[in-house]
């Protein structure tokens, strides 16, 4: 590509648009920012050489591009399926994925790190991190840039903006202007002159420092960035080749020892459906029909828990003028959209910045209010330090609705909710519910609203419900009951959260091997129902705790308890059943949660094995 001629690069572009776009309706996946980024991802291509010069790319939805012009087009139709290519950056997939990323924000910290190394070792290679308008939202992005803009480590930093947020009209003079404060002329101009401004005294210098820089504000916008540090060169056109190229080499061919930020304005979805693909339903998308645009999406008769939540809260929210809620840039994602267009006022979507969402939600508590705090399980994680300082510390009734709770599919690792009942089930103070279905959902939600002298969380699944019955509204729970679902004599089965129907399909399979299964659903981890504890520990032979979490979780409050209680020191036979101590890649979640044992078999085998039986569960796992 090092060779091609604009003209060519331009054609490569059209060319990678339609391959991204045939490619994504096949396998699915985030099209919309990839769109984006096909003539910026040429242009980088073309100007830098990458692997040795290292391309970062901030969350990394936009990677497909990237994948396909690095060797890995021929396995681009493998995207986010079984044993193909991850939907983002991944180290271990190839030398041109230097940084691997499916969190935001983390793009300028790691660039950071790499130039700085590189200057440590005597090399000259370049750094260049791409990083997006909403992942500037989150304030590691600003703590990078402010570490950087006080280093003298020559670092490229790529403004993405596809929101037209903070970017005025882009066009010839926009473009021109950046051509010229990017080139070396201009540089060494403003290098004499700052040499000249040295001589007088130091309040001229400083005044003349001043008006050079807010000169170039005004007509950039950049003046944010040059006072973190960075040399700002754009707005500029992301989708017109000839603007790009030479600004880029400009950057490329400078030696300062500055980090540098180019603002490029980019449009979501380019090139798909009369440009429609930049929409929020085209973020992340099924298969769907390269003509029509239309989405394939199997059909369910049961409702989507994130759903559920919505509506439930809603119901909730209308009964009392205290419920609030706060989203960290997912609303959609989370439900709350529906509860946002019902109550506007009282619905807060605080950008990608999950640590600030959980103390402004601490904060609304202190007032009075009731704060619903709705983040995915591995997005929590990100604001961890403040549910403990800031809430639990403090006993504060900030609800947190955990949504994307266990193994979520193609995603892969990085997105797995598979932590949360061990990060906060450590916590004083604490309730912690799991759903088993979209009914308990309710509940819950209607629960956490009448818990208001301490924290809560509830989490729930990925996806559609199991098809229950629903309440027509929600009733609180008794705090720390679990229910008994099915009673038996010789093996108890103890669920908390989403494998409840894994757990009675298993007591049937168990009735044929002969051994008679009770049921029983925690609901909590946090109190624990220690009267159902108890009666399950003594009155079977063998005891399964079930999850979808890590180790550590829901079995180390179970065992903690039962092993204070005396329980573990006589005949009881008890097994915890967690997720693998191992970060599962991408699959279909019905294939992760068979690899990671949680299934129907997977319980019976288990069971089987703790009797001593181990040739019949290897039977059961054939």
């Amino acid at each position: 590509m090092a060779d091609f001629t604009p003209e060519q690069l331009k054609q490569l572009a059209d060319e990678l648009r339609q391959e991204t776009i045939d490619a994504v309706s096949i396998t699915g996946g985030h099209l919309g920012a990839g769109l984006g980024v096909v003539e910026l991802t040429v242009a980088l291509h073309h100007v830098f050489e990458a692997p040795r010069d290292r391309l970062i790319w901030d969350v990394s939805h936009q990677c497909y591009p990237h994948k396909i012009l690095t060797g890995r087009r021929d396995r681009i139709r493998t995207l986010r399926q079984g044993g193909g290519l991850s939907g983002f950056t991944r180290r271990v997939e190839s030398e041109y994925d230097p940084f691997g990323a499916a969190h935001s924000s983390t793009s300028i910290s790691a660039g950071l790190g790499m130039a700085v190394a590189r200057d440590l070792a005597g090399g000259d290679n370049n750094v260049v991190c791409v990083i997006g308008d909403g992942s500037m939202s989150a304030g590691m992005a600003y703590e990078a840039m402010n570490n950087a803009g006080s280093m003298d480590s020559r670092l490229v930093v790529v403004l993405n903006d596809n929101d037209m947020s903070i970017a005025p009209a882009v066009g010839a003079m926009s473009a021109y202007l950046s051509r010229l404060i990017s080139s070396k002329s201009y540089r060494s101009l403003r290098r004499v002159a700052k040499d000249m401004a040295h001589r007088f005294p130091k309040s001229f210098e400083e005044a003349a420092r001043r008006a050079e820089e807010y000169a170039r504000g005004f007509v950039t916008g950049g003046t944010l960035f040059e006072e973190m540090g960075f040399y700002y060169i754009g707005p500029i056109d992301g989708h017109n080749i000839d603007h790009l190229l030479p600004v880029l080499k400009n950057v490329r061919d400078s030696k300062q020892d500055a980090p540098v930020l180019v603002h490029v304005v980019t449009q979501k979805g380019r090139g798909f459906e009369s440009d429609k693909g930049g929409n929020e339903k085209y973020h992340a998308v099924s298969k769907f029909d390269v003509v029509t645009g239309a989405q394939v999406k199997a059909k369910s008769n049961a409702p989507s828990y994130t759903k559920v939540f919505g509506e439930s809260l809603i119901q909730e929210a209308e009964d009392d003028e205290k419920i609030v809620a706060v989203t960290a840039a997912m609303p959609s994602g989370t439900g709350l959209d529906i509860f946002g267009k019902a109550f506007p006022d009282r619905c807060f979507d605080v950008g990608i910045a999950e640590q600030h969402g959980v103390t402004f939600a601490a904060g609304l508590a202190t007032e009075g209010f009731k704060p619903f705090v709705a983040i995915y399980s591995t997005f929590l994680q990100r604001g961890y330090d403040q549910v403990v300082h800031d809430v639990a510390i403090q006993r504060l009734p900030v609800r947190f609705a955990i949504d994307r709770a266990g193994l979520v599919g193609a995603d892969g690792a990085t997105h797995h909710g598979t932590f949360d009942i061990a990060y906060l089930g450590c916590l004083p103070g604490f309730v912690l519910m799991a759903a088993a279905d979209e009914a308990e959902l309710v509940n819950m939600v209607a629960t956490a609203a009448a818990i208001d002298d301490r924290p809560s969380a509830f989490r729930y699944p990925r996806g559609e419900g199991v098809g229950v019955d629903m309440p027509e509204r929600g009733h609180p729970l008794e705090i720390g009951k679990g229910r008994v679902l099915r009673e038996g004599t010789s093996v108890a089965l103890l669920s908390y959260g989403g494998r409840l129907q894994e757990c009675l399909q298993a007591a049937d399979d168990l009735a044929t091997h002969g051994l008679s299964a009770t049921v029983a659903d925690a609901r909590f981890a946090k109190p624990l129902d220690t009267d159902l504890l108890y009666r399950l520990a003594r009155e079977h032979e063998v005891l399964i705790t079930v999850e979808e979490g890590s180790i550590g979780g829901f079995a180390a409050q179970v065992m903690t308890d039962l092993a204070n209680a005396g329980l573990l020191d006589g005949g009881l036979k008890f097994r915890p059943m967690t997720l693998p101590d191992s970060f599962i890649d991408h699959e279909k979640p019905e294939v992760q949660y068979e690899q990671a044992g949680l299934t129907a078999s997977g319980i019976v085998a288990t069971v089987l094995c703790a009797l001593g039986r181990e040739e019949e569960a290897a039977g059961v796992r054939a």
